[in-house]
């Protein structure tokens, strides 16, 4: 495994943004582990939290500037967090994100932030995907901009859990919208750092015995 990917498996734990038990994700799956952006808690946290999104970002789109766009909640701070992190690379993005009811006094309307022009490319960072479904939110809520296009999406997990098929929800969402979904880990590698240690043979073996009934076939 790469470095990188063991270092971010290990912040995430050390967070308690990565945890293991019985927990129910937005799908309505019943999930032997979580990952929760929320419990993010510190400057020093979302600090590297959007360095590791930013290694991603470079990674797969290079020096390209694009928007980012956090959906409410978990979206909002690792938008601001990716766009500093960015920016301390010389690569200044501008961001925003959205309320979850539309505001009808002030400046009005669902978005805060930077306003997307003609033109512009999106990218939308979230915190995991399991079905897609909060994914499919995002793209009905950005519609609304005319003549923009969203470039990318960027996870800090993918489960390699199958969505409305047999495919990977990260796979068919990009199919249906025409854009790719990156991620820093996906599950696998999880389950690689796991095994490193015995005492993780419990959480193990139950990630596995999920993934075989709910992983994707491709």
């Amino acid at each position: 495994m790469e470095s990188y990917k063991r270092d971010f498996i290990q912040f995430l734990e050390g967070a308690g943004v990565l945890k293991f038990g019985d927990f129910t994700a937005k799908s309505g799956r019943k999930i032997p582990y979580f990952i929760n952006a929320g419990d993010i808690k510190t400057g020093d946290q979302i600090s590297k939290l959007g360095e590791f999104y930013a290694k991603a970002y470079f990674d797969k789109i290079g020096n390209k500037k694009t928007v980012l766009y956090g959906p409410a909640y978990k979206g909002i701070p690792i938008a601001v967090s990716v766009a500093c992190a960015l920016s301390k690379e010389n690569l200044d993005v501008p961001f925003f994100f959205n309320r979850k009811e539309e505001k009808d006094h002030g400046e009005g309307g669902v978005f805060v932030g930077y306003k997307p022009v003609a033109g512009e490319e999106i990218v939308i960072v979230e915190d995991v995907i399991t079905a897609g479904t909060a994914i499919r939110e995002s793209m009905a809520i950005l519609s609304s901009l005319k003549d923009t296009k969203v470039a990318a999406c960027f996870v800090m997990v993918d489960r390699k859990e199958k969505g409305q098929t047999e495919k990977s929800a990260m796979a068919e969402v990009g199919e249906e919208f025409g854009f790719p979904v990156y991620s820093v880990v996906d599950v696998y590698d999880i389950i690689e750092y796991l095994e490193e240690d015995e005492k993780n043979k419990e959480n193990v073996d139950r990630i596995k015995a999920y993934l075989a009934v709910n992983g994707a076939k491709a």
